[in-house]
């Protein structure tokens, strides 16, 4: 299973400085670390694969990563959700 590990800096990051991608791929962290609660690949991929829409190089590869761990139903959730968000937003 994929672990992140997350410096403080990471992990209190003033909220006024996360903006768009970065938003989305501190979500994708945060499931995917469970530092929020617990681990939740899909919804980790779905943030990661929001954030690589925007622009962000890291969720790319974090979506990848996490992508490999995931089965075809899972990332086929993940994607679902993720196209739900962009209609909504």
């Amino acid at each position: 299973m994929a672990r992140y590990e997350m410096t403080t800096d990471d992990m209190f990051a003033p909220v006024g400085t996360i903006s768009g991608s970065d938003a989305l791929f501190e979500l994708g962290l945060s499931y995917a670390s469970g530092r929020d609660g617990t681990i939740d690949l899909v919804m980790a991929h779905k943030w990661f694969n929001l954030a690589a829409l925007r622009g962000n190089e890291a969720a790319k590869h974090f979506r990848q990563e996490i992508g490999a761990e995931l089965t075809r139903a899972e990332i086929a959730r993940a994607q679902k959700l993720a196209r739900e968000w962009l209609a909504t937003h």
